[in-house]
């Protein structure tokens, strides 16, 4: 996974390339139309806040989390304007599972596609265990039929920023989803971010009830 020092390097000042200010037509789609229902939500790798602000907006309860410290203190600024009651906390996407409370909807946009093959696999196990019974989590991630930052097909990428992504593809996230969620929903989409634009894997997904 990218260091937190070379995040804090991308937040120098707001506006990272992939701060979007208005939430993907996805959520808005879900949420607007009532299929996602307001309740206890987390914002994993919230960034600056703006998605976090649209749920809260949306009658969401809403924690959000990200390990960049400067994120989170540009989120607590677009979280005051807002005036909405949103709590930021300091969290390694690694420790999720130390959270006390139990979440009825995670939500995770671009996160992923951040993470390593031991990283993405801890990460995914530790969810359930702070997820309410028939909680849903949505999650976006890159695509590797993207030719951003590299060749289609292309797994193992860095940007200019000196981020290092890992592009999945649907069906490898299915095999690691599998053991904890149901699908509810699939599709490869586009992933906007500031003057760019490329696919992404779409998931959502409900805690599968143990029998």
């Amino acid at each position: 996974m990218t260091s937190k020092e070379e995040f804090e390097e991308v937040y120098q000042k707001p506006g990272a390339i992939w701060t979007m200010e208005s939430p993907p037509k996805i959520l808005k789609d879900l949420v607007e139309t009532g299929f996602i229902k307001p309740g206890k939500s987390l914002d994993i790798a919230c960034g600056e806040g703006f998605y976090s602000i649209y749920l809260a907006e949306h009658g969401f309860n809403v924690t959000g989390i990200d390990f960049s410290e400067r994120a989170l203190k540009y989120a607590r600024e677009n979280v005051i304007k807002s005036k909405q009651n949103i709590r930021l906390i300091n969290l390694d996407v690694g420790n999720i599972s130390s959270l006390s409370e139990r979440f009825d909807f995670l939500f995770e946009w671009g996160l992923l596609h951040h993470l390593n093959d031991v990283e993405i696999t801890a990460y995914l196990s530790k969810l359930p265990q702070i997820m309410n019974a028939n909680g849903l989590y949505l999650s976006a991630s890159f695509n590797p039929n993207s030719n951003v930052y590299g060749k289609s097909g292309q797994r193992y990428r860095e940007t200019p920023l000196g981020t290092k992504l890992y592009y999945r593809s649907p069906e490898e996230l299915k095999k690691l989803l599998a053991p904890n969620f149901d699908i509810l929903r699939e599709e490869v989409i586009q992933l906007e971010g500031r003057g760019i634009s490329q696919p992404g894997n779409f998931f959502l997904l409900r805690k599968r009830l143990r029998s």
